[in-house]
């Protein structure tokens, strides 16, 4: 998009937010309109949420003694408990002190770091900590404080998503933090946070929000004791797995990190059932969709044992991805994921190319869509070489705009244009359709072609089609802009990004070396530029980006070409 996505024009601005409303289901809206005259009638009473929602609640069957949500299991990846009782906590990079009297509002701060302070799953430190006395009178403190701090409905902490994580955790951490004499008023938040979570079920957003809600409540029926609210739990996500599950395993969001999450959360639901004895109520197609998302892990797993960078998404961590069980099939050279878009290809054991030829998100959900379209990652010898720039941030910016930008990953601009118009930090209107043309493999060689026409609102209809040409040692990238209309004069730029730090000026004709590999492009004129590229949020490294330009009438034809030059 030209100009500003984060801050477009009046009638700019209108037009994207209709062609965004285009792609809603009815059902959303209706549930957007409902929620918020909730909250706006609630907000009116006396007391708020606490005049209808609140009761004391006797002791109910709690989580089983034996049962360790994958979280618990991580707890040492969490803040240190000691940081956390004298008021540091850190979160996505960043360290920030409550001060002497807990400011839990934080408005200074990110926002996504705000939900992550009021997740509380830095709690499972505290549940996890050698000294149970301690851990106990130290989260009592913290808690209280938040509490007093933290009135029902109001502000970041009561945020659906952010009270379903809540919510998992007091479950969770209540046999081991919870004193006697703070029992009762535990069990009265954990069926508070139930109540208001009930009211408030992400049926307008759908996709990894509903899912963390469904997992809430049903953790919180097991807690509660409730059959009721286990099995309308459970009924709920079991209409949501075909939606949400993709023929080939994939999370229907497209994101291999926010894939992940969900993965995590139905693995934990379904043990969390089976060891409280209510097997009953797992839905019965669970079982064979985490099967089928735990291949889709293990064939899109990069040889270092994390994910690939697409939409939004962060490194994962080995531990944690350990957890999820991603089923390694046989090595393949070529692994076709068609309904989520994905395409592996591996002409020898040391190059490793995944490429994003999917669309961008669910037209419904584009929340965490980039517009990366054809765009792809290439590892040598286990080392990442061409990366997309990754997603470093939520927050409304130039930087969270760039990352969703078409010229953050490693396909074609024209014009300048984004090839989806992704806007504001979360939306996206018009998006780019893609067409796997061509997937084959023989005893020589690979080759893959898909196109897309994200572009087709530009003079000339122009179409970007690029092949993938991989032999062992070798591959070739193809990029045809084409215009399928009368002609027309555009700006087509390639580029790809590197974490490899290029050394002088590169010209025409020049070859550039990356570590093993030295890349030709013949075309377009040829520049690099300092880059940054985020591995996680509030993570960057330098790196730079390559950038062939071809100017004039259609087509453009672009050929970059990467040779191994030596063994490992």
């Amino acid at each position: 998009m030209a100009g500003d996505p984060l801050s477009p024009r009046p009638l700019e601005r209108l037009g994207l937010t209709l062609r965004t409303a285009a792609h809603l289901r009815p059902a959303q809206i209706v549930h957007r309109v409902r929620l918020r005259s909730q909250r706006a009638a609630l907000g009116l009473l006396p007391k708020g949420w606490d005049a209808v929602l609140r009761r004391d609640v006797p002791e109910g069957p709690g989580w089983p003694a034996e049962y360790r949500p994958i979280d618990a299991q991580l707890a040492d990846g969490y803040p240190s408990a000691e940081d956390n009782a004298r008021g540091w906590f850190k979160f996505l990079n960043e360290e920030r002190h409550l001060g002497e009297l807990p400011d839990w509002a934080q408005l200074s701060a990110p926002q996504l770091w705000r939900y992550h302070l009021h997740y509380l799953e830095w709690a499972w430190a505290f549940a996890a900590h050698h000294d149970r006395a301690w851990a106990q009178d130290s989260f009592a403190r913290l808690w209280s404080s938040w509490v007093a701090a933290s009135p029902p409905g109001r502000g970041d902490a009561w945020s659906p998503y952010v009270v379903s994580l809540r919510l998992w955790v007091l479950c969770g951490a209540y046999r081991a933090l919870a004193k006697p004499e703070t029992a009762s008023e535990w069990r009265s938040q954990v069926d508070f946070h139930t109540r208001y979570l009930r009211a408030h079920v992400e049926h307008d957003v759908g996709g990894n929000h509903l899912i963390k809600n469904l997992k809430a409540l049903i953790g919180a029926g097991v807690f509660l004791g409730s059959d009721q609210l286990i099995r309308a739990g459970c009924r709920l996500l079991g209409r949501q797995l075909p939606v949400q599950v993709l023929a080939d395993g994939g999370h229907y969001e497209r994101s291999p990190s926010y894939h992940c999450q969900v993965l995590g959360d139905l693995l934990d639901v379904q043990q969390l059932l089976q060891e409280a004895g209510h097997e009953r109520y797992v839905p019965t197609s669970l079982s064979e969709n985490l099967d089928r998302m735990q291949s889709w892990l293990g064939a899109m797993l990069m040889p270092d044992g994390d994910v690939p960078l697409f939409n939004d998404c962060v490194l994962v961590g080995l531990r944690r991805i350990g957890f999820l069980g991603a089923i390694r099939s046989p090595t393949s050279p070529l692994t076709i994921l068609a309904p989520s878009g994905y395409v592996v290809m591996k002409p020898d054991e040391r190059i490793h190319v995944v490429a994003d030829l999917g669309p961008p998100c669910p037209p419904e959900l584009p929340a965490h869509a980039h517009a990366g379209c054809l765009s792809f990652e290439l590892t040598v010898d286990g080392q990442r070489v061409l990366v997309n720039s990754g997603t470093s941030t939520y927050e409304p910016s130039p930087r969270r705009s760039f990352e969703r930008s078409t010229a953050a990953h490693n396909t074609v601009t024209v014009d300048g244009q984004d090839q989806s118009e992704v806007w504001g930090t979360f939306r996206a209107a018009r998006l780019a359709r893609p067409t796997l043309e061509r997937a084959e493999a023989d005893d020589r060689a690979l080759t893959v072609t898909a196109s897309h026409d994200g572009y087709q609102r530009l003079a000339g209809s122009p179409r970007h089609r690029r092949s993938w040409l991989l032999s062992p040692g070798t591959i070739e990238i193809h990029d045809e802009v084409a215009s399928s209309g009368p002609t027309s004069l555009h700006t087509s730029v390639v580029r790809i990004h590197t974490p490899v730090i290029l050394a002088g000026k590169t010209k025409a004709g020049d070859s550039i070396h990356l570590g093993q590999l030295v890349l030709s492009i013949s075309g377009g004129a040829i520049t690099t530029s300092r880059a940054k590229i985020a591995t996680g949020f509030g993570t960057i490294q330098p790196g730079h980006v390559i950038s062939a330009t071809a100017a004039g009438p259609l087509p453009h034809r672009v050929v970059m070409k990467v040779v191994l030059t030596q063994q490992p």
